[in-house]
């Protein structure tokens, strides 16, 4: 997740940001390194880790979640009451909650922000998420178009009922994602229609929010500047005055703004730099776990790739325990299958190991005996080292073991979404991390068609495995449907799974407030400096 900027541009912005400890501004201000410039800052339009963690500064959900157990806790609603069957939510919304321009908060306000991430022409990538909501896929895909037949009321301004499809134990959980935010009608009509991708309501003096802090500045490649919103509920117990979010496409750079002072915080530490820090900085290291998975998407409209046994072969030629030791210095785990073992109970049954004999014999099977006849295939990641290193890595694995040529193509974050969405890629690096744990938040991924599918594979089997699951109530015979829901995705293998993520965070003393948990939740309400000024 990188920006396009240059090295160069990146160490004179480091060398420019005000250190942390210095100056009346900078003391009650956290200082935090993006890992990259963010695609968007609209909640139902973006996809990824670092726009869920800007916007979730921003705006806020019905319950959050505490750092520390993530259990659910109450956020802009107050209270909730579930019915007997599991299929009935009704929220009581915290009578104090506002939104940044001093707007009261509504259950209106959410009926409108699903409505509009629902509708049609938005087509928005995670709309499948609300899925869950009884004939909201329907709706989403146009089968539908009275929004009333969805189960979202607006019983009144404090009460919002949820009727869902299916039991979904996971749906408070649920709330924590961009997904679920609600916006402001008239923050939203002000600069186009419910469903204008190219809205300009979110940016700075446009944008109208509910969470602890609002947008004041953003600036394109480097500052996003939040500051605490006076009219959200819990205001008084928040204890920044501001967050500074600094995009830095170069994983050194975010280093050496660290290590400078520049800023408090950065999550995603250089695998090579991570011996330096065990030895001569401890204290200020973090390697913690994360319940995410690095793998690689095969485009399965390119031949030879809509061959799977091609796909097997290249996904069975990965040395994963190589990867995770010398390039990525023990901050990771082998993974065999997408979803990461022992989440929420389940661990998949099906593998794909690392077996250099069998990946030939699937090669030679499908008409390419040694890679004979077989095209370059090329790599493409999102400018990073890290990434960088490891398709390397996989390059000369792929030679080595199979004869195949590999060439790598880099590109800027934006550049790079735009490119796997269009299935512009032979191979390309993705990564998914759990925004609920539950394993269907990873399957649901792969159905035909899905917004996060990007792979262009389809299986019917798969899809009503996927669906059984939604459906079943019965825990276990829940989990055997992802099992071999699971067992067919590794078996066509769209996705060669690499490693189970660890997080790698570099986290200065100052920083108080905060608990590293393994979904990488932060609520930055409960963020505080040591060394700012009472």
């Amino acid at each position: 997740m990188r920006t396009a900027l240059t090295i160069l541009v990146l160490a004179a912005l480091a060398s420019t940001l005000p250190a942390c400890s210095g100056g009346e501004k900078s003391s009650n201000t956290l200082r935090v390194a993006a890992d990259t410039e963010p695609a968007a800052l609209d909640p139902h339009l973006v996809t990824g880790f670092t726009e869920h963690r800007l916007l979730t500064s921003m705006f806020e959900g019905l319950t959050t979640l505490n750092q520390k157990t993530l259990a659910v806790e109450p956020g802009a609603a107050e209270s909730w009451t579930v019915s007997d069957d599991g299929l009935v939510y009704t929220f009581k919304i915290n009578p104090k909650a506002k939104w940044s321009d001093g707007t009261p908060l509504t259950a209106k306000d959410f009926v409108y922000g699903w409505r509009r991430h629902l509708s049609l022409n938005l087509a928005s990538e995670y709309s499948y998420m609300l899925w869950c909501i009884k004939n909201a896929e329907a709706y989403n895909k146009g089968q539908l178009t009275d929004f009333d037949e969805v189960g979202a009321k607006a019983l009144d301004d404090a009460t919002l009922e949820v009727t869902l499809a299916y039991p979904a134990p996971y749906f408070l959980s649920m709330q924590i994602h961009y997904s679920w935010f609600p916006v402001l009608q008239s923050n939203i009509e002000a600069f186009g229609k419910i469903d204008d991708r190219n809205s300009k309501w979110t940016r700075a003096g446009n944008m109208v929010s509910n969470g602890p802090f609002k947008l004041v500045e953003w600036n394109p490649n480097q500052i996003i500047r939040v500051e605490r919103n006076e009219h959200y509920w819990d205001a008084a117990n928040v204890k920044l005055d501001a967050i500074e979010f600094y995009p830095m496409q170069n994983l050194l750079t975010e280093e050496r703004s660290f290590q400078s002072g520049k800023v408090h915080f950065i999550e995603t530490l250089l695998a090579t730099k991570i011996e330096t820090y065990r030895k001569e900085k401890p204290e200020v290291l973090r390697i913690e776990p994360f319940i995410g998975t690095y793998f690689y998407r095969f485009n399965t409209t390119r031949p030879p790739l809509d061959d799977p046994r091609v796909r097997r072969a290249l996904a069975m030629a990965i040395d994963r325990q190589s990867i995770c030791d010398s390039v990525m210095y023990g901050a990771a785990s082998p993974a065999v299958a997408l979803t990461p073992p022992e989440l929420a109970g389940y661990t998949a049954k099906a593998r794909i190991d690392f077996n250099v004999e069998e990946a030939r014999r699937f090669l030679a099977e499908a008409g390419y005996p040694n890679g004979q006849g077989l095209r370059p295939i090329e790599i493409l990641f999102n400018d990073s080292e890290d990434h960088e290193r490891i398709a390397e890595a996989i390059q000369d694995m792929w030679k080595l073991n199979l004869n195949v040529e590999v060439t790598t193509n880099k590109q800027e974050w934006k550049v790079y979404l735009n490119t796997m969405n269009a299935l512009g890629y032979d191979v390309v690096r993705s990564a998914w991390i759990a925004d609920y744990l539950d394993p269907m938040n990873y399957m649901e991924c792969f159905v035909t068609g899905g917004g996060n599918n990007r792979t262009g594979w389809s299986s019917k089997p798969y899809d009503d495995l996927v669906e059984q699951a939604r459906y079943c109530v019965d825990p276990v015979q829940r989990y055997e449907l992802l099992q071999q829901a699971e067992a067919i995705l590794l078996e066509e293998a769209p996705i060669a799974p690499i490693y189970t993520y660890k997080q790698k965070l570099l986290v200065s003393p100052e920083v108080q407030g905060y608990d590293i948990n393994p979904i990488g939740y932060l609520n930055y309400r409960s963020f505080s400096l040591a060394s700012a000024t009472p």
